[in-house]
């Protein structure tokens, strides 16, 4: 049995592991879309670094894109065996694919116009829509903590990885020759005491381990220091400056906690009265979806429904749907808080935002999530002066705000406590994935010091035998 790592190696995003056993059959751990690698995004994305149609079974750890958004190219480019996930990654991976398609789309339509008439060759999207709902019915939905029997080689069990509604850390029962040996990916990890989700589950002990590394030199800040930080922004945006706050979210996971956190404040009275805009058809999509699974909610959501029946609604919040709507917000005048997919700030309506109001020091950009160093999030981060958006270059005069505690990755506290239901000694190798290869070196040296004898952080494709 070997594995080989085609995605979130010494990388965040793009996360795809292929185990492939004695007998041929092979396993394809997440099938994720690389984002924010600068101009090499497009060819890394095309490429998988095996063959598609070889592939025997996959399993989906979660939703977001960066783990699922490949899987209309896998189904494209020829695998025709079952995508295995929770019911709610089923019903979350369904509106995103179908929206990243949409978007693939749209933004190729918009660039080939420019490329007409510059007399340049036109380019196809990595997938259609088509693509998209061809792999949905691939989806197959699987509970949590039951072991599931794949085939006479595999088992799988899924355990609450506590990220996103639905995410999973994915356990594998993997039998060959009469031996039986436990793989376990960690997807990505939630956070311990995160607002809205149950804590991250227990599982049994693990052969080898793949686990996610994204905040793994990081502490983060407590969650309410990130509530009143936002609470601060948006004070000193709309009423101070009297502009704009142009929010960066992704539509999964982040917008459900901004709007938490703001409907929070509401209820204590922290909020000021300003109107707040969520411009993401997809948002309102997922919104609906974490609403109908309020299974997933830890203790105080659920306390928190009986006095209030939507926990994601609050006075002033107004959801933008057509494309005309949110080309009107560029045309107002009145302050207001806009949020708008994707987190990164690489696709989507909030690139628009950003390029119709980057150049006036009223308003505010804030980052709240993970951010590629490439990607256009990255670059306002670091503090770039200039930026190029749709080859279009503007000026950076809005003032950027960060807030590096809100993220639904777990630091390496969250990281260390996931691993503590594990004898170390047991644990055969462990690797770290999906994360800077900085980052990465920092959290092996911490974890050596707890007892982990051997941690290997691999390279982009590269492929290692299991004993």
């Amino acid at each position: 049995m070997k594995i080989a790592f085609h995605g979130a190696a010494r990388t965040v995003t793009g996360s795809k592991h292929l185990i492939t056993l004695n007998n041929g059959k092979k396993i394809l751990l997440d099938c994720g879309m690389f984002q924010g690698m600068g101009k090499e995004t497009g060819v890394m994305n095309e490429n998988f670094g095996f063959d598609a149609a070889q592939v025997t079974h996959m399993i989906l750890s979660h939703a977001h894109i960066d783990h699922s958004g490949l899987i209309p190219l896998l189904v494209k480019k020829g695998f025709k065996g079952t995508i295995y996930c929770t019911p709610a990654t089923r019903d979350l991976t369904e509106i995103l694919l179908l929206d990243s398609a949409k978007i693939q789309e749209d933004d190729v339509k918009y660039s080939n116009k420019k490329r007409q008439k510059e007399g340049q060759p036109l380019i196809e999207p990595l997938y259609k829509i088509s693509d998209a709902e061809k792999s949905v019915s691939a989806l197959k939905a699987v509970n949590y903590k039951t072991w599931f029997r794949v085939d006479d080689d595999l088992e799988i069990l899924f355990t609450d990885a506590g990220h996103i509604i639905g995410s999973a850390a994915v356990h594998l029962r993997i039998t060959e020759n009469g031996k039986t040996t436990q793989i376990s990916f960690s997807g990505d990890i939630g956070r311990y005491n995160d607002a809205i989700l149950r804590a991250p589950d227990i599982f049994p002990q693990a052969d080898y381990i793949l686990m996610e590394s994204t905040y793994g030199s990081t502490l983060h800040a407590e969650a309410e220091a990130s509530d009143d930080r936002l609470i601060y922004y948006i004070r000193h945006t709309c009423k101070e400056k009297k502009g704009k706050l142009i929010i960066p979210a992704f539509s999964v996971g982040r917008t459900q906690e901004l709007l938490y956190a703001l409907n929070r404040a509401q209820l204590e009275g922290k909020l000021p009265k300003v109107d707040i805009f969520v411009d993401s058809p997809l948002s309102l999509e997922a919104t609906e979806v974490v609403r109908s699974h309020p299974e997933v909610f830890n203790k105080t959501v659920s306390k928190l429904l009986e006095i209030d029946e939507d926990p994601f609604d609050f006075p002033g919040l107004h959801y933008i749907r057509t494309v005309d709507e949110s080309k009107q917000l560029n045309f107002r005048e009145e302050p207001c808080v806009i949020i708008s997919a994707s987190g990164m700030a690489e696709a989507g309506r909030v690139k628009h935002h950003i390029a119709n109001n980057i150049d006036n020091p009223r308003n505010t950009i804030l980052i709240v999530g993970y951010c590629e160093p490439q990607s256009l999030g990255g670059k306002l981060m670091r503090g770039a002066k200039e930026v190029s958006i749709y080859s279009t270059h503007h000026e950076v005069k809005a003032e950027i705000g960060v807030i590096r505690s809100m993220s639904a990755h777990g630091d390496y506290e969250d990281l260390g406590q996931w691993l503590a239901c594990q004898h170390p000694q047991d644990v055969k190798k462990l690797f770290l994935v999906h994360g800077e290869y900085e980052v990465q070196q920092v959290l092996r040296d911490w974890l050596l010091k707890k007892g982990f004898p051997a941690i290997e952080i691999p390279e982009r494709h590269s492929v290692v035998n299991l004993l």
